[in-house]
C-alpha cells in the first residue's frame, strides 16, 4: 500500500469516524496514526533509524522525516540517528537542499551564528515509504493498540470520580453468576456476592446500582458495582430525602443483612425537622421507596446519639433495655434486657443483636435480668468468702463490707478511716483492726510471692524494679520474664493486654499483668523506663515523644502483630 495523495486525503475522515465512534479525541487517533506509520517506516528505512512522520491536521498530508539528535563524543551509540557536534556543523545551516530543519527546545531555529549544541536535532525530508502488505497490517494493529488505550484511559478518567455514587443500567448477559451492566460508555460487573440473594435478571433489564470501586488494570478499567454494600441504601435514603441531601440531616451509620434487615442511624442539625419522620415520608412513602429497591429489605431508622449507651438502646429498638454496663477498655458493652424480651434484642438467627454490633461498633452481650442477678450474686458471694477466710469475720459482717462498696482487700487495708467509720457499727478500734489485718494478710501474701519467684529465678533487678509488686514480680517469672533485660524486651500489649481481629471476629489476648489492672499507658512507661535504664534508650530522645520503639508498641497496643491475627 503506497502513501498516495488520496490515501492522504482519507486520513482525516478516517481519524474522526474512529474518534466519533470510541468517543475520544480526533488528535489521540492522528497521533496513532502517526506513530504506526513510522514504525512502517523504520521497517523499510532501517530499525535504528529514528524516522518521524507528521500528518497535516488542514489536508491530510503525511511527511516523512528522519530525525538526528546532536549528542558528546561519549554519547555517541548509534550512528544512525545521533551525530557529535562536529559531525553536524557540516548540517548547520538554514536550508540543506530544502529538505533540512533544525530545532533547539521544541522550537525551530532561525539563528545559526553559533554552533551545534548536544540536544538539538535536525530533521532531514525522506520520500513516502511504499508499504507492502505486513507493514500495512502492523500499523493497522499499532492504530487499533492506541485507540483501545486511549479508550480505556477515557473510562477511567470518566468513572474514577464517581466511585461512591448510584449508577443505572441495562443487563447485557451473565458469566458465572456474575452480571455483566451497560453503564453508557462501558461496561461493569455485578459480582454474583454483591447481588442480593433472591434477585436474578435477564438480559436488557434496567438495573440501579451502587459504584462500589473503578480500577485501573491492564485488560482495562474495571469497574465493580454492588447492590448489598451499606451504602448503597445511604445513596438511596439520599436520593429520596431531600432533607440528606440538603445535609439538614446526615447519616451517621448503616448496617445491613442485604435483602432480609437493615438499620440506619441518622441526626438531625435542625432541631425543628424529626429526622426519623423525615426519612419514613407521608405514609412512608420515603421508606418504601427504598424497601421497595432493595427487594423488601426491612429498615429501622433510629436516632443517632453521641452517647453510646443511648445510642445502642436506640439501636436494639424494637427491643426493651433495662441496664447498659459499658467497658470503654474492651470495647464491649453489656445489655441487660427483661427475660421475655431475651428472643426480641437477639433477633432472629442473631440478625438484631448483629446488625446493633455493627452499627455501634461494639461487642455487644446480652443478659436477661435473672442472668445479671445470678452474676451479681455469685460476686457478693465471692467478695463476702474472700473477707470472710482472709479477715477473719462472720458473715454479716463480711457482707455488711461487701454491700458497702469494698471488694478486695487492698480497699479496706488503705482506704481513708473515716470511710470504715460510716458504716453502721463500726467504731474507731474496729476500723484499725480490720486495717491491721488487711494489711497482715497483705504482706504475708507479698512475702510468699516474692519467695516463690525468686525460687523461679527471678533476679533482683527485675524485683526491685519500681512499679512491680511482688505479685506482678512472681506472674512474670512463671512466664519466663526473669531478668530486668527480659522485661525490656516485652510490648507493652504482651503485659496489659489487648484485643486482635482474626477473620472479622475481636479476639482477646491475656497480658501478664492484666490480672494486676495494669493499663496500656502504665505498661508503656514501665517499658520504656526499664529500656532507659539499660541503656537501650538515650532519655533526651524521649523528650519529642518521637522514639520509634514508644511508636511500635503504641502500634501494637490493639493486640498481636498481622501475622498474629492471620491478617
Amino acid at each position: 500500500m503506497a502513501i498516495t495523495s488520496a490515501n492522504q486525503l482519507e486520513l482525516l475522515q478516517t481519524a474522526e469516524a474512529v474518534a466519533r465512534e470510541k468517543m475520544i479525541e480526533p488528535e489521540l487517533v492522528i497521533e496513532a496514526m502517526e506513530d504506526s506509520l513510522a514504525r512502517a517506516a523504520k521497517s523499510r528505512y532501517g530499525a535504528e533509524m529514528d524516522i518521524r512522520v507528521k500528518i497535516d491536521r488542514k489536508t491530510g498530508n503525511a511527511t516523512f522525516t528522519r530525525a538526528r539528535t546532536v549528542v558528546t563524543d561519549e554519547e555517541l551509540e548509534n550512528y544512525q540517528s545521533q551525530f557529535t557536534p562536529d559531525q553536524a556543523k557540516t548540517y548547520f545551516e538554514p536550508s540543506r537542499d530544502g529538505r533540512g530543519t533544525w530545532w533547539r527546545d521544541g522550537t525551530r531555529l532561525d539563528d545559526f551564528s553559533g554552533a551545534p549544541q548536544p540536544g538539538d536535532v535536525f530533521e532531514e525530508v525522506v520520500p513516502p515509504v511504499d508499504l507492502g502488505r505486513i507493514a500495512a497490517q502492523s500499523a493497522k494493529q499499532v492504530i487499533l493498540q492506541r485507540v483501545r488505550e486511549a479508550e480505556r484511559d477515557r473510562q477511567y478518567e470518566e468513572f474514577k470520580d464517581r466511585a461512591g455514587t448510584i449508577i443505572n443500567g441495562i443487563v447485557k448477559r451473565e458469566e458465572y453468576g456474575n452480571i455483566i451492566v451497560d453503564v453508557g460508555r462501558g461496561e461493569a460487573i455485578l459480582r454474583r456476592n454483591e447481588k442480593i440473594g433472591r434477585e436474578s435478571y435477564r438480559p436488557n433489564d434496567r438495573i440501579r446500582t451502587y459504584i462500589k470501586d473503578v480500577r485501573r488494570e491492564t485488560r482495562g478499567p474495571q469497574i465493580f458495582l454492588s447492590r448489598t454494600d451499606p451504602q448503597f441504601m445511604a445513596e438511596l435514603f439520599k436520593m429520596e430525602v431531600p432533607e440528606i441531601y440538603d445535609g439538614i440531616i446526615d447519616i451517621k451509620a448503616v448496617a445491613r443483612d442485604p435483602g432480609s434487615r437493615a438499620k440506619i442511624a441518622v441526626i438531625s442539625y435542625d432541631s425543628s425537622i424529626d429526622p426519623v419522620g423525615a426519612c419514613v415520608g407521608m405514609r412512608g412513602s420515603r421508606v418504601q421507596a427504598v424497601v421497595g429497591e432493595l427487594q423488601g429489605e426491612k429498615i429501622d431508622i433510629i436516632p443517632w446519639n453521641e452517647d453510646q449507651a443511648t445510642f445502642l438502646v436506640n439501636a436494639l429498638q424494637p427491643a426493651e433495655v433495662s441496664k447498659v454496663v459499658f467497658d470503654e477498655e474492651a470495647g464491649k458493652i453489656e445489655v441487660v434486657v427483661p427475660d421475655e424480651q431475651l428472643s426480641l434484642a437477639i433477633g432472629r438467627r442473631g440478625q438484631n443483636v448483629r446488625l446493633a454490633s455493627q452499627l455501634t461498633g461494639l461487642d455487644i452481650d446480652i443478659l436477661t435480668e435473672e442472668e445479671e442477678s445470678k452474676r451479681r450474686q455469685a460476686e457478693f458471694n465471692a467478695r463476702t468468702q474472700l473477707f470472710m477466710e482472709a479477715l477473719d469475720l462472720d458473715e454479716f459482717f463480711a457482707q455488711l463490707l461487701v454491700a458497702e462498696g469494698f471488694t478486695d482487700l487492698e480497699e479496706v487495708a488503705y482506704v481513708e478511716q473515716d470511710e470504715l467509720l460510716s458504716i453502721d457499727g463500726v467504731d474507731e478500734d474496729t476500723a484499725r483492726e480490720l486495717q491491721a489485718r488487711a494489711r497482715d494478710v497483705l504482706e504475708a501474701r507479698a512475702k510468699a510471692a516474692l519467695d516463690n519467684a525468686r525460687e523461679l529465678g527471678a533476679e533482683d533487678s527485675l524485683i526491685e524494679f519500681e512499679g512491680l509488686t511482688p505479685q506482678m514480680v512472681e506472674a512474670l517469672a512463671k512466664d519466663g520474664v526473669k531478668t530486668l533485660e527480659d522485661f525490656a524486651t516485652c510490648a507493652d500489649w504482651e503485659l496489659a493486654g489487648g484485643w486482635t481481629t482474626v477473620n472479622g471476629q475481636r479476639v482477646k489476648d491475656e497480658g501478664l499483668l492484666e490480672p494486676f489492672e495494669v493499663s496500656l499507658e502504665e505498661a508503656q512507661t514501665m517499658v520504656m523506663t526499664a529500656r532507659v535504664m539499660l541503656g537501650w534508650v538515650d532519655p533526651t530522645e524521649l523528650d519529642g515523644g518521637d522514639d520509634p520503639d514508644a511508636d511500635a508498641e503504641a502500634d501494637g497496643a490493639e493486640g498481636g502483630t498481622d501475622e498474629e491475627a492471620g491478617a
